[in-house]
């Protein structure tokens, strides 16, 4: 890839990111002071989260993205639904995503083995005869005959069993490399009841809920009078902690996914030509305290439990990068090694984070009994990866899958801890690996939810208080809602 390119639709990619921030930090305002104190199944805060989040991450985050190894990924999104006869693919044109020219996929990310992360991985032709060589990650080098011999063993070595998440096949010929800055997460007009289908199996049938409960502002609920969702609330108290928390990742799935819906909106086109932006009155139906009896907040504080549990898993997962035999290898060597030195500044600042989420709480009964429930709790989030290829637009199914797959890899790791301690330095480890597919995602993931969370107020004059109200120093993009307009809406698609 020329400078120039890099340069160009980095650029792009960036300017867009900045829009998005600004109108995911006012949508969040909105109802900030209904979203505060301490979250329930841990001991963090809100507020701590916040501050951590601005302070700390979300600064290195947004770069991360924006590097060539992070930026890029392959994604199948031609994959039959196997759940249901499909509703057809939206006709949209907003919802199609580009796929990148192999021109333009940097030679160590496009070349050889879908799963490598170093330059050695692509230059060992030792191994080239191993029907399995694909699965082969980082290798350094300077390894004696042995030491590839291990590497080969390894290679044979199948992990499925520890994945929470159906991964796609590179190597098949409908897998493509995508641009995540140059196709954007946004709302496409996809909606209807191929969209109301996906998230209605995901609850209904995927989230330990029998059908006589009901969830609150579900449409084909029975009425039940002042109800308001209490019913739902005092079930799902009732559950285990697993179950509970299975029910906050998806919950806080869906409203990440529905935030930067209402951030980025299709709000009308005009001589061919789309007009994107916020949506106040969409952000109000899914999140505003009075129009979702509360709903609303709750939504907002299961996306915290969510970050929360990622942020928890890359503190977790900072061994298995710190290992020399790691280099994130796209073949600019000075780029490879700025971006390992800022996911590790990254790792670190995770590892620093003092009320982290404690995974040993889960799974903690009889071995027997404990063994039984991890496993069905891996394969109800592993069907939830599988209705992602169920979703119609193409764009939303690529950030589908690759939030599903980021949580997922996540969860890969939280229960993996001795096998990450026991990592080998210099070779890989037939008990943890992570391929590259599933690293991009995890990044990208966090990285979504990390700007969810951001809440950069507008720049103040002296005196001036830091209010949604006052924006006219707001960047363009957000002083179309003055306190004159504030409730007006844009036109939907």
């Amino acid at each position: 890839m020329s400078p120039g390119f890099r340069r160009a639709v980095t650029g792009q990619g960036a300017a867009a990111a900045v829009q998005l921030l600004v109108t995911l930090s006012f949508l969040s305002s909105l109802v900030k002071t209904q979203v505060t104190g301490v979250l329930d199944d841990c001991l963090c805060d809100i507020d701590s989260i916040d501050k951590f989040n601005t302070y700390k991450i979300f600064p290195k985050i947004k770069k991360l993205q924006e590097r060539d190894y992070f930026r890029y990924y392959k994604v199948n999104l031609k994959r039959p639904c196997p759940f249901w006869a499909e509703d057809g693919h939206c006709s949209i044109k907003d919802c199609h995503v580009e796929p990148c020219p192999e021109s333009k996929i940097p030679v160590g990310i496009k070349a050889g083995r879908s799963n490598k992360y170093s330059q050695a991985a692509n230059s060992t032709k030792e191994l080239d005869d191993c029907e399995q060589a694909n699965k082969l990650g980082a290798i350094n080098s300077t390894l004696s005959n042995e030491s590839k011999e291990a590497f080969i063993d390894w290679a044979r070595y199948d992990d499925s069993q520890d994945h929470f998440c159906e991964l796609d096949d590179e190597r098949s010929p409908a897998a493509q490399y995508v641009d995540l800055l140059l196709n954007p997460e946004r709302y496409t007009g996809y909606k209807g009841s191929s969209a109301w289908r996906v998230w209605n199996s995901i609850y209904e049938e995927n989230c330990f809920k029998p059908r006589s409960v009901y969830r609150p502002l579900n449409p084909l609920a029975p009425s039940r009078g002042e109800d308001d969702g209490e019913s739902f609330y005092t079930w799902l108290e009732g559950l285990c902690l697993e179950k509970r928390v299975f029910y906050k990742l998806i919950s806080g799935l869906h409203a990440s996914i529905n935030l930067h819906l209402c951030a980025n909106y299709l709000l009308e086109e005009t001589w061919g030509k789309p007009s994107w932006g916020p949506n106040i009155k969409e952000f109000r139906r899914r999140f505003d305290p009075v129009e979702t009896k509360g709903e609303g907040p709750r939504r907002l504080k299961n996306l915290y439990f969510l970050y929360l549990i990622e942020l928890r898993a890359l503190s977790k997962v900072a061994p298995y990068f710190e290992r020399s035999i790691v280099d994130l290898y796209t073949g600019n060597v000075e780029d490879d090694a700025d971006t390992k030195t800022l996911l590790l500044s990254i790792f670190q600042d995770t590892k620093s984070f003092p009320m982290h989420f404690d995974e040993k709480s889960m799974f903690a009964g009889d071995k027997k009994g404990a063994k039984s429930l991890k496993e069905e709790f891996r394969l109800h989030f592993k069907n939830i990866s599988r209705i992602m290829d169920c979703v119609g637009c193409d764009k939303c199914r690529l950030w589908g899958k690759l939030q599903t797959q980021g949580l997922g890899t996540a969860l890969k790791i939280l229960f993996s801890e001795k096998e990450i301690q026991n990592l080998p330095e210099n070779s890989p480890s037939k008990g943890f690996q992570l391929t590259r597919q599933e690293i991009v995602a995890l990044l990208n993931a966090f990285g979504s939810l990390s700007l969810c969370l951001e809440p950069i107020l507008p720049p103040r004059g002296a005196g001036q208080e830091a209010s949604p109200r006052v924006l006219g120093s707001w960047p363009a993009p957000c002083q179309r809602f003055s306190s004159a307009n504030l409730g007006s809406t844009p036109r939907t698609h």
